[in-house]
């Protein structure tokens, strides 16, 4: 009777990671690609001359991709995330009424 061979797959609950940038930090380098490339046709339909429109694009395009990846490498997975929820924590909260602390017995 022949035996079955299962392959198991390793990465079940990862987060994705393409060429060293994990997570979100995809969405973020592709968003930043399409508006290069948004640029491009905008500087393009403007006049400006061809080879400068790839010559200014290929600068910014090179630091967008180091942009990410030093984000990337800096916060890792979610720490970005949760430094931009960090920044919704209120320092202090105000109670100008102490009806809230008062029982009304009912």
């Amino acid at each position: 009777m022949p035996t079955s061979v299962y392959k198991i797959n390793k990465g079940i609950n990862r987060s994705i990671e393409f060429k060293g940038l994990k997570a979100q930090y995809i969405w973020w380098l592709g968003g930043g690609i399409i508006a290069l490339l948004i640029l491009f046709a905008i500087l393009y339909i403007i006049g400006i001359n061809a080879f400068v429109c790839v010559g200014f694009i290929l600068f910014a395009g090179t630091g967008v991709f180091m942009g990410v990846y030093k984000i990337s490498n800096a916060h890792g997975e979610f720490g970005m995330m949760k430094k931009m929820a960090k920044r919704n924590i209120p320092k202090t909260v105000k109670c100008n009424s102490r009806r809230l602390f008062i029982w009304n017995g009912i």
